[in-house]
């Protein structure tokens, strides 16, 4: 699985692939973590160098003390990040608005029509990716202008599902 992890003011997209493996970045390295003990103090190996961390984790993101140095580090999945974006993390508060789909996938259910008054965070589609359902809600306020989609329908990733106007 993919993760976007943001380190200090730096973005890596690290990638899962098996276990003792992960790429950086295009480039693979071995890794090994062990937990030392329940108080957060953990073994690293890395590409044969060795490492202790002490993690402590606070709201979204962990502190982590590698050899004297602090990091404030905070992991998202690459899917979690798309449904995010796709919520309207930069959302412009006036004007018509599309909500795209963050991935390719089935209409599961439309549960607004055309003319609906909607609130930020209500359902507006439910999305089925990699068989997983994922509600996507109003960035905002405003009212459903235009339902491009119907139940079933396939999706492909940032189509525009439906717009969404000021009241």
């Amino acid at each position: 699985m993919k993760y976007v992890t943001v380190v200090g003011e730096r973005s890596f997209i690290v990638d899962v692939e098996r276990e003792g493996e992960i790429v950086q970045d295009g480039v693979p390295h071995q890794l090994d973590i062990r937990a030392i003990d329940q108080e957060g103090l953990y073994s690293l190996l890395v590409d044969n160098k060795s490492y202790e961390a002490l993690v402590e984790e606070s709201d979204d993101q962990l502190h982590v003390l590698i050899d004297g140095a602090m990091y404030t580090v905070r992991v998202v999945d690459e899917r979690a990040k798309r449904l995010a974006e796709a919520a309207g993390a930069f959302t412009p508060a006036g004007g018509e608005l599309g909500v795209n789909s963050p991935m390719p996938g089935l209409i599961v259910a439309v549960p607004v029509n055309e003319g609906d008054a909607v609130k930020k965070g209500q359902v507006l589609i439910v999305l089925e990716s990699m068989k997983m359902e994922n509600e996507l809600k109003a960035p905002r306020d405003g009212v459903v202008t235009a339902v491009k989609v119907t139940q079933r329908q396939a999706v492909e990733q940032g189509q525009v599902l439906l717009t969404i106007g000021d009241k």
